[in-house]
């Protein structure tokens, strides 16, 4: 039986109504770009949004975020890399609609490539001999992300053949190819966890990779390097009178923080209802009060524990660790192959990877440290770089994160304000909500 015509228009008219609606304006805050979203309440929501600031490499200042029955309002103020508001309306209007697209956003799109997964033990030099098998079996890397953490290594690995310059269809070479990483990711050591498979997903790939080390469950193993351990502290309590979990943060700020832990808390099957985020020069204060899909908040210490350990693996994972090499050369077969020989050659451990190709040209960005993970001889560097091309690879420095002396006040005069986890009092949820709407300029204040 057919449903009646008027049946589509509802469907149509509730999908309006609660489609995201997102501002971006720039005259509410004097040094950042506020972006304002709302929209109905849907897991996930809030990592598409965060997802597409992060990706358009904006720099979240502060954010917070409110939620009142089923739906939620999120604000950010934003910069960008160098630290002034967005201007240019071309992107203003393109980051409006992605926004306001969220339901329907998908991961880049990477078809006529084929997605290889790899997890293992890392050791140096084993991104050269990945690399040099690949380019072996005539495969040539199109783009690629690599992490470690904890001794572990993840990659996800888009391909084409070399021959056909297209996806590799061939089941038995794709065989070949995850039979030979397999053992290469092996090694000594690493007889039970070494992994390959073809992915058939279509997931953003920085959460892949986040998905995968969870897999592996680096997150239980032991810190290799502790420099960035030192500036993190992950709390959670219960705040039993209003059903929430409070997950507090505080770490060193960089860029994607906030993304790779509402990635988690999302993987996690927790739901973020408030939160609120402040930066004040080069540290970060994070507070998420959260509840489990089924609207349950943690109910055990061994789970506060496990929530604690995967949010402090997922923040390291990104740090980088090490110096931040950059390739620019006209690509060509074997080209990763021979760069990262010369690293294995010289003793430089790649601790992070990024690598892409555009218009025949190969952008490539390493971070390395020596053997052990400490700090590489600068005079090695430059040994390095000769070889390769000192017009080609180059010391980059990151781009610094932008804080000026009014937002330091503000977000310290804000963190001030707000009762941390391990106050003896925790706020009223009604004061919570009217402090952020306070925040993002939408009440008057009557004090």
């Amino acid at each position: 039986m057919a449903w009646p015509s008027y049946l589509d228009e509802y469907e149509k008219l509730v999908t309006r109504m609660t489609m995201p609606r997102a501002m971006v304006d720039n005259a509410g805050c004097s040094n950042s770009t506020r972006v304002i979203i709302d929209s109905a309440r849907k897991h996930g929501n809030l990592l598409q949004a965060v997802q597409i600031l992060t990706d358009l490499n904006l720099s979240i200042k502060k954010a917070y975020v409110s939620s009142d029955g089923r739906w939620f309002m999120d604000v950010f103020h934003v910069t960008d890399l160098n630290g002034n508001k967005l201007t240019d309306e071309s992107v203003i209007n393109f980051l409006e609609q992605s926004l306001e697209s969220i339901h329907h956003s998908s991961p880049k799109n990477f078809e006529g490539l084929t997605a290889l997964e790899l997890t293992g033990t890392d050791r140096v030099g084993l991104l050269s001999e990945v690399f040099a098998v690949l380019s072996e079996l005539q495969c040539n890397v199109i783009e690629s992300k690599v992490w470690t953490h904890n001794g572990r290594i993840a990659s996800l690995i888009y391909l084409k053949d070399c021959e056909s310059g297209s996806s590799i269809e061939d089941s038995q070479k794709l065989h070949d190819i995850e039979a030979r990483l397999r053992n290469v990711l092996k090694g000594d050591n690493d007889i039970r966890s070494a992994k390959t498979s073809i992915s058939l997903t279509e997931t953003h790939t920085e959460r892949r990779l986040h998905q995968m080390m969870f897999a592996d469950r680096d997150y239980e193993r032991e810190p290799i390097i502790k420099t960035y351990t030192d500036f993190l502290n992950v709390a959670v309590q219960n705040c039993l009178e209003r059903e929430y979990s409070v997950v507090n943060i505080q770490c060193k700020d960089r860029m994607k923080l906030l993304f790779d832990v509402v990635c988690t808390l999302t993987d996690l099957e927790y739901v973020v209802f408030h939160a609120t985020i402040n930066t004040a020069e080069d540290m970060a204060n994070l507070e998420f009060y959260i509840r489990h899909v089924d609207g349950t908040p943690i109910s055990s210490d061994a789970e506060n524990q496990r929530v604690i350990l995967c949010l402090r693996a997922a923040i390291e994972r990104r740090a980088s660790l090490g110096v931040r090499l950059e390739l620019r050369k006209e690509d060509k077969r074997g080209l990763l192959a021979e760069v990262t020989r010369t690293f294995r050659e010289n003793g430089l451990n790649v601790t992070q990877a990024e690598i892409s190709t555009t218009k025949e040209v190969a952008l490539n960005i390493f971070y390395v440290t020596d053997a052990i993970g400490n700090e590489a001889d600068p005079n090695l560097i430059e040994s390095v770089r000769d070889k390769i091309g000192l017009n080609s690879l180059k010391v980059k420095e990151l781009p610094k994160i932008f804080h000026d002396k009014t937002e330091r006040e503000d977000t310290t005069s804000s963190s001030n304000t707000s009762v941390g986890i391990g106050g003896t009092v925790l706020l009223l949820l009604g004061s919570i909500l009217r402090r952020n709407l306070y925040n993002l300029g939408l009440v008057r204040s009557y004090s």
